[in-house]
């Protein structure tokens, strides 16, 4: 009777506003190419001069960096429609503008294109508060709501400090985890704006620490009176942006790792070799490819991240990791979707260190029907598939006077999904089941996107133990 149910539910979500009225009022943008496009199809036009306008903060060349066209272009019109449209994706993947529009204002066989953006809200002192646990509903159900895991304090960001995108922040964090972070990034330090650098440090220290894993969940010790764990990091990050579409990042990073006596008797193995001090340099080489209508929610495109990471510079400290994600999104209908994603990672050499271990649960390497589980391994897979369809689409007025926020938009999908996954870990722990076999979950949900990248997700998901339940995520695919 259950699965009956679930089929008619995931028939009635693709069924959905089937007759509602198409939209009478079009953007500008569309406005204008349909404009050129009666003109003809045949004819090409030359591009004479490209205006930017509304952008208070942001440097123009900034802005002129992600479009995939320059003045003095001979293109025809229907390649000056995709550059159109692809410019405007990628002047919102930016995450600097909370609406952009391109408008192409034809005169004879010329035409000028006008960039009208919207900026967002740069400047962000906020109060912090977090949960310090994978997932909601791991802290509401497991942890009983305690506020003693929560962390809190100030979160100063200030975002598009001088107009380049670039991005300063201090934490100061107190709760679950003390913490300072000072962090600056300028993606583009130089005049053809392709090179850029971040640079970090990072103080941590807790009194509660996941010192093991135990019938696939987290396993916890806490010490009121001291604390457990204390982390320092200093980091130092190179980036290179050839184009609109592909990012080469190198790090490197000094870290002291250090844990209290007592959790290395409960687990020796926690850092490799029984030490309780761990410190050690690490590089990293990331590369990163962009192709999607929405970064942070693909409804149209491709993604694609890759790591090359390798930790210390001798045998007791060694540790090679390659991991890579890929999100695959194809339209089907004007409104529903395929999202489809895949993620492996590998390490090497084999260790006994705990925190060379952890795998599901930890990151992006999450499958959804198992948020109280976690799974380690030292290699492992994940794929994922969803069917997305967009079932309500509304703005609410602003109650908050604002120039360029006067209206926030919001657009709700429903969905169904299945995943799978294998965690391979030589010399498991018996009564972590979930390692060394493949893992299956699927379930249905709905996903509520608004503006800043905000996604909250709603979805009831089944795994292979038999169990079911509500998981509420507030996350990006990407």
């Amino acid at each position: 009777m259950k699965h009956w149910c679930i089929l008619i539910l995931i028939f009635l979500i693709f069924n959905l506003n089937l007759q509602a009225q198409k939209e009478s009022v079009k953007d500008s943008t569309i406005q204008k190419i349909e404009e050129i496009k009666k003109i003809g199809t045949n004819d090409s036009l030359t591009i004479s001069t490209i205006t930017v306008n509304g952008n208070k903060r942001t440097k123009g060349q900034i802005i002129l960096r992600e479009l995939s066209f320059f003045s003095g272009d001979f293109l025809s019109r229907k390649d000056l429609n995709e550059k159109i449209k692809l410019s405007k994706q990628q002047l919102m993947n930016t995450s600097l503008f909370v609406d952009v529009d391109l408008v192409p204002i034809q005169k004879d066989n010329t035409v000028e294109i006008q960039v009208n953006v919207k900026e967002r809200w740069y400047l962000f002192p906020l109060l912090y508060f977090k949960l310090v646990d994978r997932n909601f509903n791991q802290w509401w159900v497991e942890q009983h709501r305690s506020l003693d895991r929560v962390n809190y304090g100030i979160k100063f960001i200030q975002n598009n400090v001088t107009g380049r995108n670039d991005n300063l922040d201090v934490w100061l964090i107190t709760g679950y985890t003390q913490q300072i972070t000072l962090r600056y990034d300028l993606p583009f330090a130089d005049r053809k704006l392709k090179h850029g650098f971040n640079v970090g440090i990072v103080y941590a220290s807790q009194k509660e620490l996941n010192y093991a894993t135990g019938d696939n969940k987290q396993l916890f010790y806490k010490q009121d009176d001291i604390f457990v764990k204390k982390i320092t990091r200093y980091d130092l990050t190179y980036s290179y942006r050839p184009d609109i579409k592909q990012k080469h990042t190198f790090k490197v990073s000094y870290n002291k790792e250090e844990i209290a006596d007592t959790v290395n008797k409960i687990n020796p193995n926690y850092f490799t070799n029984k030490a309780t001090h761990f410190n050690y340099i690490d590089f990293n080489y990331g590369y990163r490819f962009f192709n999607a209508d929405n970064n942070f929610y693909p409804k149209d495109g491709f993604l694609f991240q890759g790591n090359i990471y390798k930790r210390g510079l001798d045998q007791e400290r060694n540790l090679w990791m390659i991991n890579a994600r890929a999100v695959y999104a194809v339209p089907v209908t004007k409104k529903s979707f395929l999202h489809f994603e895949a993620m492996a990672q590998f390490k090497s050499p084999p260790s006994n260190g705990y925190i060379d271990q952890r795998m599901f649960g930890y990151g992006s390497f999450q499958m959804r029907g198992l948020e109280y589980n976690v799974v380690d391994g030292m290699s492992g897979v994940m794929l994922k598939s969803t069917i997305h369809r967009e079932v309500v689409h509304f703005e609410i007025k602003n109650p908050f006077k604002s120039k360029t926020h006067d209206r926030i938009p919001f657009r709700i999908y429903m969905k169904a999904y299945a995943d799978l996954g294998y965690a391979n870990l030589p010399h498991s722990i018996a009564s972590n089941t979930l390692n060394n076999t493949v893992l299956h979950t699927w379930g249905f949900g709905m996903d509520i996107v608004s503006i800043y990248d905000f996604v909250f997700k709603i979805e009831y998901s089944f795994n292979q133990l038999g169990k079911d339940g509500l998981y509420l995520q507030s996350r990006n695919d990407f």
